[in-house]
């Protein structure tokens, strides 16, 4: 889990609003 997390981060910094919407379905699946 930390590795997946520390990938979104980095994405995050080319695409934030998409990643940050693909994380909160994420978390809320999980």
């Amino acid at each position: 889990m930390s590795k997946r997390l520390f990938t979104s981060e980095s994405v995050t910094e080319g695409h934030p609003d998409k990643i940050a919407d693909q994380i909160s379905d994420a978390i809320l699946d999980s």
